[in-house]
């Protein structure tokens, strides 16, 4: 059965796990598909920053509240793309964070994700680190699991450890994505390249971009979701680029 769900979990504090979660979604409704992004980042309620207007139910409401409505927390994120995008994020004062992380709300995790799906062809969950329960949650309800390292060594280290952790759950990554990284080191299957757009863009760079940084997130999403996507980026057109800005 092709997967449908899946958890990034980024294995230590600036990963860029939002981003990639985003992009990764923004690419797939560019090729027609509906994707919900679902914040399980409780500390950092980073996937709130792409939101606009006011935000009232939220992810920790979904976890929380047995009875919440999905429908109430969500949020497009893309609307002119084919296909759709819509985040459900975490913005919560801290007492509704404390309670959405108890073993009992996170437990509520896998039924969240089941009504996700009967909306969304896929779902993506942001997850920290797994060292809280909604964590857990996440890479044990997902159907795909895939780490998330910041560059160089200090990604490496982390994912070692992350892998650990995971093992003590009977779990294991289905993939390693090295973030703002032109080459995936050993541990890696995928490397996607920084965007020269840093912070939160405007909108996902991944809906109308056709250079290496889309072209290494179409193939992250296909190879996460074990699809195909028609998405027309050149990945030559961005290096290509950088090398003009070098010389």
């Amino acid at each position: 059965m092709q997967p449908r769900t899946a958890a990034l979990v980024g294995v230590a504090g600036g990963a860029g796990t939002t981003r990639i979660a985003v992009e990764t979604a923004a690419v797939l409704a560019r090729d027609g598909a509906s994707v919900g992004v679902l914040d399980a980042a409780f500390a950092t309620q980073g996937l709130a920053q792409y939101v606009d207007g006011r935000i009232d139910a939220d992810a920790t409401s979904l976890l929380a509240d047995p009875d919440a409505d999905p429908a109430a927390a969500r949020h497009v994120l893309a609307p002119d793309a084919p296909g759709d995008v819509a985040a459900y994020p975490a913005f919560a004062p801290f007492a509704r964070i404390a309670e959405a992380k108890t073993r009992t709300a996170a437990e509520r995790l896998d039924d969240r994700l089941a009504d996700l799906s009967d909306v969304h062809d896929y779902v993506l969950v942001d997850t920290p680190p797994v060292a809280a329960n909604q964590a857990v949650a996440a890479v044990t309800s997902a159907d795909r699991v895939a780490a998330v390292l910041p560059p160089g060594s200090r990604g490496i280290d982390s994912l070692q450890r992350a892998r650990g952790r995971l093992a003590d759950l009977g779990a294991d990554f289905d993939l390693a994505i090295a973030n703002r990284a032109e080459d995936a080191p050993p541990d890696a299957d995928h490397a996607v390249p920084e965007h020269a757009e840093r912070g939160i863009p405007e909108e996902p760079a991944a809906l109308a971009g056709d250079g290496a940084f889309t072209a290494r997130i179409a193939a992250l999403a296909a190879s996460l979701f074990e699809t195909s996507l028609s998405v027309d980026a050149d990945e030559e057109s961005l290096l290509d680029a950088a090398r003009q800005k070098l010389s």
